[in-house]
């Protein structure tokens, strides 16, 4: 009877622990991701990691290469537009409008351009917003899922036929985030489940779209189009003051220029691609890891599948 009575509590007490522990495990995974990414952010991803790494940028414009810009701002478009024109000396600079928050925007824009005939040998995927409040688009969809994940798969699967026009040498480099070394995959798109959080929702879809970029790099393989995802590293930008005002603060004088953090776009875009792997993570003109140590993020890229039937069934590429 002693040695029973013993027993009981010691049981009773570890089924009552059991989920406060799962608890206490995934609020220290999540701290630990966050502490590793600002470490190696903090030495990797500012102005120093640059100076380090890499050389002086130069725009694609410069090298004489027709580009095509997609600005969802026609006014402001224009004025970049004539900067380019006018910095460079290069006239086959072009404006194009679409608002990528909106699937209807990027299929009606991407059926005006195939109109064009025009071959299309790199695609950069850069649009991106960061909204810390859940605003919804007129469609319906989370602003930051709406343009981050669905307007770039939309933009980029749409494209692939005048990609395939360029192979052997096409490719899509799309430009993600240090963020995503926080997050791991998640099917919850829209961020549904729980308290929103603007900061994590950037750093969810992030993740998406470096695995989104592997699922590319295998599904079009055989089309001669290589894909690319990569990091530019921590840059001062106006997107970042406005969406991250306390992180720009405190980087303030460390952060890099919007010219450094293109460098690997354009490293990337000129590169022989049997120096490059598709479906490869880039940052600093070197292919980088995709998952920080016990972080637990690698295993999530198996729900990619899922996440590709659920974009195929918002954009519907059918109508």
């Amino acid at each position: 009877m002693q040695s029973t009575a013993t027993t009981k509590p010691t049981i009773a007490l570890r089924i009552h622990l059991r989920i406060p522990l799962e608890s206490l495990a995934m609020f220290l995974l999540k701290a630990w991701r966050q502490t590793a990414f600002g470490v190696y952010g903090y030495l990797n991803f500012t102005k120093s990691g640059f100076l380090e790494h890499s050389k002086t940028a130069h725009g694609l414009a410069s090298r004489g290469a027709t580009v095509y810009m997609v600005c969802r701002n026609k006014e402001r478009g224009e004025a970049a537009l004539s900067r380019i024109q006018t910095s460079t000396g290069n006239q086959n600079v072009h404006l194009e409008v679409c608002d990528l928050s909106s699937v209807n925007d990027v299929k009606s824009f991407s059926s005006r351009f195939r109109e064009k005939d025009v071959p299309v040998h790199v695609l950069v995927n850069n649009a991106g917003v960061l909204e810390n409040t859940r605003t919804i688009t007129s469609e319906g969809y989370e602003m930051n899922f709406a343009v981050n994940v669905l307007g770039t798969y939309g933009m980029t699967e749409l494209m692939v036929p005048l990609l395939e026009k360029c192979q052997p040498d096409a490719r899509v480099i799309t430009v993600s985030s240090g963020g995503m070394y926080t997050a791991p995959l998640t099917t919850d798109l829209q961020f549904s489940s729980g308290e929103f959080n603007g900061v994590e929702q950037y750093a969810r879809n992030k993740r998406v779209q470096v695995a989104l970029t592997e699922k590319w790099a295998k599904k079009y393989s055989d089309k001669g189009i290589a894909f690319y995802s990569m990091h530019p590293g921590w840059a001062e930008t106006p997107g970042v003051a406005n969406s991250l005002p306390s992180f720009s603060k405190s980087f303030e004088g460390k952060l890099r220029t919007s010219e450094e953090g293109a460098d690997t776009i354009i490293w990337l875009a000129l590169q022989p691609k049997e120096k490059l792997v598709s479906g490869g993570f880039y940052f600093d003109r070197a292919e980088a890891t995709k998952h920080l140590a016990f972080a637990a993020t690698k295993g999530s890229h198996v729900a990619i599948d899922s996440i590709v039937d659920s974009l195929n069934s918002f954009c519907d590429f059918s109508r």
